[in-house]
């Protein structure tokens, strides 16, 4: 049995989920819907199960459940993936630890640093710690537009676009320029998503990337710059809008030869 956690963005129209249980059931592929809200995880009943997490709402329980349930249950993507995602302190400090190329990046409490940071690039991107879809993004210019601190603190890159990487297993399988006349290029901000071909530097920096993080799949969001991609970050649950990949399809797959080795 294959225990889905829904995507809590779903909707009728947009619905992952639902796509990928499609697939499954295509396959011939026992699975359900696992809530979340309605198990106690010290007490499920689960065991040697396989558990997907298409979505998760980032709050404690949800997390604190995952978590426990992967003590005994195999986790796609694990819990501790999926919470590395979540914070882009953590997401940054392992692309760097792993030598993969990000913009200049800086996280600190001092608005004397901060000040400093943005002084030194004259442009920066600031982003909330655990935001999504490029919610609560923001170009800042000047010092007194910094607002309440902690900062996390990105320098900006020119560009009218960027792309996101689907990464399944270790290798990247779709890909989709995202385009738009603001800050921000995602799909939920208003821009328009196309697939692309994905070419060999583009390859190895996404793979790289969930590598590094130690995730079964994932997006990596990328910039160009002159000296060729650089890493945004990477999403532990990421939408597939626009790709010309079956997504669902190979995601029904992976699924079911994670849940056939388990057998073995």
């Amino acid at each position: 049995m294959i225990h889905i956690v829904p995507k809590p963005t779903d909707t009728p129209d947009d619905n992952s989920t639902g796509a990928v249980i499609r697939e499954l059931e295509r396959a011939d592929a026992r699975c359900r819907v696992l809530d979340l809200g309605v198990i106690d995880p010290l007490n499920s009943g689960l065991e040697n199960e396989l558990v997907w997490v298409c979505g998760i709402r980032q709050d404690g329980h949800q997390f604190e459940t995952l978590s426990v349930l992967s003590l005994h249950n195999q986790v796609i993507n694990t819990p501790e993936s999926i919470v590395t995602c979540a914070s882009k302190v953590m997401t940054s400090a392992l692309l760097l630890r792993n030598g993969i190329r990000t913009p200049e990046t800086a996280y600190m409490r001092s608005e004397t640093q901060a000040r400093e940071f943005l002084l030194r690039h004259g442009k920066v991107v600031y982003k909330p710690l655990y935001g999504f879809d490029g919610n609560g993004i923001r170009l800042v210019e000047k010092p007194d537009d910094l607002g309440p601190g902690p900062w996390y603190l990105q320098e900006y890159v020119p560009n009218d676009r960027d792309f996101r990487v689907f990464v399944l297993g270790g290798e990247a399988v779709g890909a989709i320029t995202r385009v738009s006349e603001g800050l921000m290029h995602n799909i939920h901000q208003g821009g328009i998503g196309t697939a692309v071909p994905i070419d060999e530097e583009m390859r190895a920096i996404a793979e790289a990337s969930a590598s590094a993080v130690g995730i079964d799949y994932c997006g990596v969001d990328l910039l160009r710059d002159r000296e060729g991609y650089t890493v945004l970050e990477v999403n532990g649950t990421p939408n597939w809008h626009c790709m010309a990949a079956p997504i669902p399809k190979l995601l029904a797959a992976y699924l079911i030869e994670r849940r056939r080795e388990m057998r073995a």
